[in-house]
């Protein structure tokens, strides 16, 4: 690689030549630049240049082979600067699409494979521009990953020699941006879309894409086999249309139907496409536009999952989400449509948390290449909303793998008993009382079916997610401040307590008669738990009063390994526990210690008990608690 600061000087003839940085992409054949001004035969190009050794000048005048190669002639030059323009929605300025990636290939095998360009060197040049420079190197590098099949780290290499280094994208909303991609994040997420049979040119079809992406003619892209995005249609009336009404024998019930109605073109494309793709739901995130009717009449089913614009959904809404599209994809075999005003941002959303879910993307990856196959996509907080939510859509895929593979290996029962008594375990008939329901062999496990279940399932709590994106169109009027909250969203994200954390943040004592059912289990599982003394059968030891209240949690907290000597009975002995069990009231604290001191230890050999504290837990001292900080 070879390369110079870009500078510009005048020739003798008035015209002006160009500097700029060369990078050799494949030795000899394929270079990456970039130029301040078109290049032209006359440009310099670094070639490194034959070296003449003094002592052979007699060589000289003999005649030699004549040299030939890509070093020898001028290289050609070509770019897509003023043919494959990325169309900006504000700001933003690229990655390029899949229908530019086409048409680079096509120009790029053009110029290859012309004879004229066979002893020449090949340079892809873009302007000086930070992004210019960015477009240029990506759509290259997509092109090596998805036509060439390289890896996607050679794929890499070479762009990570340009200086300065490329500019990154930027989402398509109005706000500042505060969540970039770069080009590595859509040559990997192109590559683990090709890997993963959802992305590839074989069966891409040009002309249907670029038809199909303009607003007039539907506006929609397929960003997998299996998924559509597309802005909402716009068509009176609104309302649902009953069967039995006069006008839903007026609407189109098959393709030829569409055709010959009145409605716009655009929504004649989506009707038509989609009934001939074999889409069979259609998901809407935006307010009523048009009537769901018109799908449902041609056998397509419809569903609202509304949420509000440039915000992120509620977690039970994407759960609800993924089922849904998981059995449509998997079980029925059909395709899936989904939109929201324009079908960018909610709709990235959503189809970006089910790709997450199933085919292990990372955030940064799939919003890239929703991008790439739909420019726009993913807005603003919604971004982040992706990157902080990514590990639970995983969890959901691990969680929902482990459970299906439990129901195939659980034994089957038959519906119907061939007997209608069983005999009981005496050897006596049994049947079961008035008939009551049957019952499943194994219980079924709906813990991750509940809003509140599993700590692993809730994602992000509400309080921290990004607020809306500022700027753009709000459908209601709202104050989000630290504690948000959706009418459309269901507190799912219930605070709970780390196991790590102090004991005496646990520790509540508490009357037994009035002890929640957490503190049962615990003390409980303490009583079963808790370790013996090595200290023989005829030894006794001291207890003080204070282990009626802290003898229950200590056992269970004892993280050390270490036998809790001094609140541990000796083996054999009757348990003492003192008859007045209910003196603590109140919300005072007390925390067992473990002392294993030899001076402490050489209290278990007397025979008398230990004089009680007045202090903390004192039994006779209940008034004299004081309760610590929680």
């Amino acid at each position: 690689m070879m390369s110079a600061q870009p500078k510009t000087s005048r020739m003798p003839q008035g015209r002006t030549t160009s500097y700029g940085q060369v990078i050799e992409y494949i030795q000899d054949r394929l270079y990456l630049a970039s130029y301040t001004h078109p290049p032209d035969a006359q440009t310099p190009f670094p070639y490194p240049r034959p070296s003449h050794s003094p002592s052979k000048r007699s060589s000289k005048a003999q005649p030699g082979p004549i040299a030939t190669g890509p070093k020898v002639h001028p290289p050609v030059y070509f770019t897509i600067d003023k043919t494959l323009l990325y169309n900006a929605f504000h700001a933003d300025f690229g990655p390029l699409h899949i229908g530019h990636l086409y048409r680079f290939a096509v120009q790029l095998h053009e110029v290859l494979g012309d004879p004229a360009n066979e002893e020449r060197g090949v340079v892809f040049w873009s302007s000086a521009d930070s992004r210019s420079r960015a477009n240029a190197a990506c759509i290259l590098a997509c092109y090596m990953v998805l036509i060439q099949a390289w890896p996607p780290h050679l794929a890499l290499a070479p762009i990570a020699q340009m200086d300065p280094p490329c500019m990154p994208f930027r989402d398509a909303g109005y706000s500042q941006a505060d969540y970039i991609l770069n080009i590595q994040d859509v040559v990997y997420g192109v590559w683990k879309a090709k890997e993963e049979g959802l992305c590839g040119l074989k069966d891409f079809c040009l002309e249907e894409y670029e038809k199909f992406e303009r607003v007039d003619m539907g506006d929609f892209n397929w960003v997998t086999p299996n998924f559509l995005a597309f802005a909402s249609p716009q068509q009176q009336p609104t309302h649902i249309i009953p069967t039995s009404s006069p006008m839903y024998s007026t609407l189109p019930k098959n393709i030829a139907d569409v055709q010959k109605s009145t409605l716009p073109s655009a929504f004649k494309n989506v009707l038509s496409h989609f009934s001939a793709r074999n889409i069979g739901l259609v998901v809407r995130l935006n307010s009523e536009l048009y009537s769901s009717s018109y799908f449902t009449a041609l056998g397509i089913q419809h569903l609202d999952m509304i949420f509000d614009d440039g915000t992120c959904p509620p977690l039970t809404l994407v759960r609800k989400f993924i089922k849904l599209a998981h059995e449509m994809i998997t079980v029925r075999r059909k395709g899936i449509a989904v939109h929201c005003k324009a079908g960018l941002g909610r709709t990235g959303c959503l189809i970006g948390a089910y790709l997450i879910y199933r085919h292990a993307f990372t955030a940064n990856e799939i919003i890239a290449y929703m991008r790439f196959m739909r420019p726009g996509m993913v807005v603003g907080p919604q971004q982040h909303w992706l990157h902080l939510n990514q590990s639970t859509f995983r969890e959901w895929w691990h969680e929902d793998t482990i459970r299906a593979r439990y129901a195939e290996m659980a034994p089957s029962t038959p519906t119907k008993s061939t007997h209608k008594q069983r005999l009981a375990s005496n050897g006596q008939t049994f049947t079961p009382p008035n008939g009551s329901s049957r019952r499943s062999a194994l219980g079924e496990i709906e813990t991750n079916d509940r809003g509140n279940s599993g700590n692993s399932s809730l994602g992000v709590q509400e309080e921290n997610l990004p607020a809306p994106t500022p700027g753009q169109p709000r459908k209601t009027s709202k104050i989000y401040g630290t504690a948000r909250q959706s009418p459309h969203r269901v507190n799912e994200n219930e605070p709970f307590i780390k196991q790590d954390t102090e004991v005496v943040a646990m520790q509540r004592l508490t009357q037994l008669d009035s002890e929640t059912e957490e503190e049962y289990h615990l003390r409980m599982m303490a009583r079963k738990t808790a370790s013996r003394s090595p200290l023989g059968k005829d030894k006794r030891r001291a207890i003080s009063c204070t282990t009626t209240t802290s003898t229950t949690m200590t056992a269970s907290w004892n993280i050390s390994g270490e036998s809790d000597i001094e609140n541990t009975a000796p083996v054999g002995a009757r348990p003492k526990t003192p008859a007045r069990e209910k003196t603590s009231s109140g919300n005072g604290l007390s925390v067992g210690k473990i002392r294993t001191s030899p001076s402490r230890r050489s209290t278990e050999t007397k025979s008398g008990v230990r004089k009680t504290s007045g202090r903390v837990g004192s039994v006779g001292n209940a008034s004299m608690i004081r309760p610590k900080p929680q």
